[in-house]
């Protein structure tokens, strides 16, 4: 209940907060790319439930089932004007704080995956993964935090995605659920707003010192 409390407040006051922000780049997509201002995809949730993730829009509309679908790379020729600027500042995901505060996530949690993805986490990934509310961040976004170019060099990115990134990020999320809690809820939000200012950053590392290790195919390039 304390970290939901947390949640509301956290959320409500970062939606009055970056209010003036988000007015300016809503009307910024309107009248650039598709004049799409959100961008609205089903995720896995808490137990399993599906809800409605809402983003800005930085895509093509139809961009799932074009190209790599869900999978977006380096240089994603799907990706819109202002796209590329809000997910490197990842501002795209502003619009999630409503989804915080409506109870379909939590501030800090696994990341919310579509079902495609979702279902390429290992077996036990999945059945850990829905014991909690899913974040706007958490350990696994701070990791992944530059998943698009972890995927640079691959002949074949949905394979390196599936085979690759998602058992290890599993068992990141894994490694979450057994620690939630208040001590690594803060900590989280901490290095969140650590990188943005120090994107190279490997804080996470040094802190938690009992983090899953990447494995080879990952490890140089996540700095470990």
């Amino acid at each position: 209940m304390l970290l939901r409390a947390l949640d509301i407040f956290f959320s409500g006051l970062g939606m009055l907060v970056l209010s003036p922000l988000l007015v300016p780049i809503a009307i910024l997509l309107r009248f650039t790319g598709e004049g799409e201002i959100f961008f609205s995809q089903t995720r896995v949730g808490k137990d399993g439930k599906m809800f409605d993730l809402l983003k800005f829009a930085t895509m093509l509309k139809d961009s799932p089932n074009m190209g790599t679908g869900t999978v977006t790379i380096q240089g994603d020729p799907r990706i819109l004007p202002m796209g590329h600027f809000l997910r490197k500042t990842k501002l795209n995901e502003l619009p999630q704080l409503l989804n915080v505060f409506l109870g379909h996530m939590s501030v800090i949690g696994p990341r919310p995956q579509d079902r495609r993805c979702f279902d390429a986490f290992p077996a036990n990934s999945q059945k850990e993964i829905v014991r909690v509310r899913p974040g706007l961040s958490g350990i696994g976004s701070i990791v992944f935090r530059d998943e698009e170019n972890l995927m640079v060099g691959s002949s074949d990115p949905d394979d390196y995605y599936d085979n690759v990134i998602m058992p290890y990020k599993g068992f990141l999320e894994e490694w979450y659920v057994r620690n939630n809690g208040l001590f690594t809820y803060f900590l989280c939000i901490f290095i969140t707003v650590w990188i943005l200012f120090r994107p190279k950053s490997f804080l996470l590392w040094k802190v938690l010192k009992d983090l899953p290790r990447p494995p080879a195919q990952l490890s140089v390039k996540l700095g470990q």
